[in-house]
C-alpha cells in the first residue's frame, strides 16, 4: 500500500549556485491518522496506525530514503524514471540516520519555484511511501491504541506541502518545534496531500480534514435519527394524551348527564304529590281502577275509557282535569285501610315509580 506522511525543514543554506541544501527530519514513529477509505476501511471514519521503531528504523527501510526525488506536493502516481524530470525540484542525499524517534536526511532544491515555495512557507515534508500495512489492534508503548501496523516501508519520493502528517518536527527551515496553536497534521488520502476543507455545521463554517467530515456526517446522521425517534415518541405520546382526553370528555359528559337525570327533593316531593292526586281523582271516578305499575297517562286513559282512545296525552290531560274538576278526592288514608289490594301505593312505591317516570 503507498502512503503519503509528513515531517519540517530546519537550517536550509542557500550555495553560490543558488541550490537550496538542508538536513531535515523527514520521517517518525508512533500513531499517525488516516481516513479509513485511506486505507482500505471505508467502514471506519478515522483508523490510527503504528509506525514501530523496528519498521521505521529498519535497515533496508532507511537505505530506501537515499537518492529520492522531492517534489512539491505528492504526484498522483509514484514518481519513476520515466516522469522523474516532470516532477521532481531536488534530491535526498544518500547520508540518512536516526536522530532519536525521527529520521534524518539531506536534501537539496535545484528548483528556483521550489525554493520560493519554501521561502513562502511551504515547509513541511511529506515521504511517499509503500509498505505492508496489517490491520491488528494494539496499544504502544507509550499506551496509545492503534488498528494497524506498518511494516516493510520503502520511500518512494521527498514531498514538501504545507501541511504533513508527521507535523511541524519535520520541516524545512529554522523551526524545528511546533508553533504555538498550530493546526494539527491534516491526513492524506492515497498518495496525494490532503489539505483542510470547510464544511458548514449548523451554519457555522468550520475546516477539517476528509476524516473530520466522515465522523461529523457519521454525527450528523446519528442526530438525524435521534431527531426522527424523538418527533415519532412525540407523535405517540400527542396521541395517546389526546385519547385519554377525549376518554375523560366522554366520562364527563355520561356524568353530567346522570347528574341532570337525578331529582331533587322539592322535585320528587311534587311528583310524589302529582301522582297522589292522580290516584286520588282516579278513583273518585272508578274505585276498581288498577294503578300499580301504571304511568299517570295511562291511568288517565283507564278511568276516561274509549273516549280517550287515540286521544294525544295534551286532550287525555284536559279531558281528566275537566271530568274530575268538581270531584272531592278520595282520601288516599282512607281508601288504603278499606281496599288494601287496590289502594294508592304507599309513598316510597310512589316515590319510585316518580324517579322511573323521570327517567323515561
Amino acid at each position: 500500500m503507498q502512503f503519503t506522511d509528513a515531517a519540517p525543514i530546519a537550517g536550509v543554506r542557500l550555495t553560490r549556485d543558488g541550490y537550496a541544501v538542508a538536513e531535515v527530519r523527514a520521517a517518525r514513529t508512533g500513531i499517525q491518522q488516516y481516513a479509513g477509505r485511506e486505507v482500505g476501511r471505508p467502514d471506519l471514519a478515522v483508523v490510527n496506525v503504528y509506525r514501530p521503531p523496528e519498521s521505521v528504523f529498519a535497515a533496508d527501510s532507511l537505505a530506501s530514503y537515499g537518492f529520492k526525488p522531492v517534489t512539491i506536493n505528492h504526484p498522483a502516481e509514484a514518481v519513476t524514471a520515466d516522469s522523474w524530470k516532470k516532477l521532481a525540484v531536488g534530491i535526498v542525499g544518500g547520508d540518512v540516520v536516526r536522530d532519536g524517534g525521527f529520521v534524518k536526511v539531506p536534501l537539496a532544491l535545484m528548483d528556483a519555484a521550489a525554493i520560493k515555495a519554501v521561502q513562502d512557507g511551504t515547509r513541511e515534508i511529506s515521504m511517499g511511501y509503500v509498505c505492508d500495512l496489517a490491520f491488528e489492534d494494539g496499544v504502544t508503548p507509550e499506551g496509545e491504541s492503534y488498528q494497524a501496523v506498518q511494516r516493510d516501508i520503502r520511500i518512494n519520493h521527498l514531498a514538501l506541502v504545507p501541511k504533513g502528517r508527521a507535523g511541524p518536527h519535520c520541516r524545512v527551515g529554522d523551526q524545528g518545534a511546533p508553533e504555538t496553536g498550530q493546526d494539527p497534521a491534516p491526513l492524506h488520502h492515497g498518495d496525494r496531500h490532503m489539505t483542510l476543507k470547510t464544511i458548514t455545521v449548523d451554519g457555522l463554517p468550520v475546516e477539517t480534514t476528509d476524516a473530520g467530515i466522515a465522523a461529523i456526517e457519521k454525527l450528523r446522521g446519528l442526530l438525524s435519527t435521534a431527531d426522527a425517534a424523538l418527533a415519532t415518541a412525540k407523535t405517540t405520546h400527542d396521541a395517546a394524551l389526546a385519547a385519554k382526553d377525549a376518554e375523560l370528555a366522554k366520562k364527563d359528559a355520561e356524568i353530567a348527564d346522570l347528574k341532570a337525570k337525578v331529582i331533587d327533593g322539592a322535585a320528587l316531593d311534587a311528583l310524589v304529590a302529582e301522582r297522589a292526586s292522580i290516584v286520588a281523582k282516579a278513583r273518585a271516578l272508578d274505585a276498581k281502577v288498577v294503578v300499580d305499575g301504571k304511568t299517570n297517562a295511562e291511568i288517565k286513559r283507564a278511568v276516561l275509557g274509549d273516549g280517550a282512545k287515540d286521544k294525544s296525552d295534551a286532550y287525555v290531560d284536559a279531558a281528566f282535569d275537566l271530568k274530575t274538576a268538581d270531584l272531592k278526592p278520595a282520601d288516599p288514608l282512607r281508601s288504603t285501610i278499606a281496599d288494601a289490594n287496590t289502594s294508592v301505593a304507599p309513598v316510597a312505591s310512589i316515590r319510585d315509580a316518580a324517579r322511573l317516570a323521570s327517567l323515561n
